[in-house]
């Protein structure tokens, strides 16, 4: 095998002060739990982390490495004792098996141990001479190379690599506490759900389910869904919050006007959100708007709906453009689920001319038009929670009942 052992790297964890340990600890379970079942070593050092291979396969290793936040970046990297000859002599057998055409190369060495008797300008001309002497098919560019040869000189030993891979970045999901995703069956959603993991944040889901009014597929993609952001969490899990929705929903459509109807929908999927965040003690509410997006996107709109909660909202996508989401949506494995055509309560009943401005107290007169404060308590009571893995089997559509009767028989 040519490469041994991953390099690790924390980046931005290493500037968090007296929190850093804390941060760190946190990687040092992540990347423990993601591992789990191959035979690899970690290795704990203050500032990065080495994954030994153990002949496992290193594709396999990389893959479960991309599912940990926290992770600024990683190298493939070939193991040196601390000897100038045997430097040499590695560096030429390392370029000997990857090298097949004749480019242009310079070396780099990075002396972060200063007891090695040698500097690292001069480490890096005495390992450049001695390839050039014996490796014909190298030439020297210093500007722009073909292939950087990197150095790393630390007291456990020399490092080789020759290239340094972007990890998920971020921080370690988790450090930052907890939050409650509002998930659709939509591209958006999921992708603030991946994002908000990126930056710290634990999530759970809420979604509001409809049934029969909306098909049972719609719900089938949410917990599909779920299964593909699922690897990014902690023992690659999710808890989802499915609110049972259907009575709140004909409300809606019996007393509010059609063109405030998605306004006060959401005002009411807000409220419950903000209960059930009480409840288990999540600290924010998490979306996947975009500012002016859809119509219940406008800023305008965005203040009418925010109105009825005290807990912050996090909008992980309010300036990106559609495309951006998209490539993050593929990126993740979720596109192709979101796209399926089966819509849920926003999208199934869309009026035809949607206020883009809504006031706060002509939401709050059409409100009065019906008790809807006793539905919202009852959405939240009668709500049911499952755990979703990566690899859940769960199949709504084969027990021929709504979801809320399903998901009683699967918590039994």
């Amino acid at each position: 095998m040519l490469y041994d052992r991953i390099l690790v790297r924390f980046g931005d964890l290493t500037l968090k002060g007296k929190n850093q340990i804390s941060f760190i600890r946190k990687l040092y379970n992540l990347l423990e739990e993601k591992m789990y079942g191959l035979n690899v070593t970690i290795d704990k050092k203050h500032d990065h982390v080495f994954i030994i291979l153990n002949d496992c396969d290193a594709d396999e290793v990389i893959e479960r490495l991309n599912l940990v936040s926290g992770v600024h970046s990683y190298s493939l990297v070939v193991k040196v004792n601390r000897d100038i000859e045997e430097l040499k002599q590695k560096a030429l057998e390392y370029l000997q098996e990857i090298v097949t055409s004749p480019l242009t190369f310079k070396v780099e060495t990075k002396r972060a141990d200063k007891n090695f008797p040698f500097g690292s300008l001069e480490t890096s001309k005495i390992v450049s001479g001695y390839l050039l002497k014996n490796l014909n098919t190298l030439k020297v560019d210093v500007h722009n190379p073909n292939l950087t040869l990197k150095i790393e000189i630390r007291t456990e030993g020399i490092f080789l690599y020759t290239s340094q891979i972007r990890g998920m970045g971020g921080y370690p999901v988790g450090i930052a506490g907890k939050g409650l995703l509002m998930l659709s069956g939509g591209i958006d959603s999921p992708v603030a759900g991946y994002l908000a993991m990126k930056q710290g944040i634990e999530i759970e889901c809420v979604h509001f389910e409809s049934t029969p009014l909306t098909s049972i597929e719609s719900a089938q993609k949410v917990i599909d869904l779920v299964k593909k952001i699922a690897k990014y969490a902690p023992k690659n899990r999710i808890l989802v919050h499915m609110v049972p929705f259907k009575e709140l929903h004909m409300a809606l459509l019996d007393n509010i006007p059609e063109s405030y109807n998605i306004t006060i929908m959401r005002r009411m999927m807000y409220r419950i959100a903000t209960k059930l965040a009480e409840k288990n003690n999540d600290l924010v509410l998490i979306n996947g708007e975009s500012v002016g997006q859809v119509a219940s996107q406008t800023l305008q709109s965005m203040n009418t709906i925010n109105s009825v909660t005290s807990i912050p909202v996090i909008r992980p996508l309010c300036t990106y453009d559609k495309e951006d989401i998209i490539k993050i949506s593929r990126k993740i494995d979720c596109f192709d689920i979101s796209i399926k055509p089966f819509e849920d309560c926003c999208t199934v009943y869309v009026p035809k001319a949607p206020a883009t401005a809504p006031r706060i107290y002509k939401a709050e007169a059409y409100e009065k038009n019906f008790d809807y404060e006793k539905m919202v308590d009852d959405c939240v009571n009668n709500t049911n929670s499952i755990w979703i893995s990566k690899d859940s089997d769960i199949d709504l559509a084969m027990y021929g009942l709504e979801v809320r009767e399903v998901l009683k028989e699967l918590n039994k």
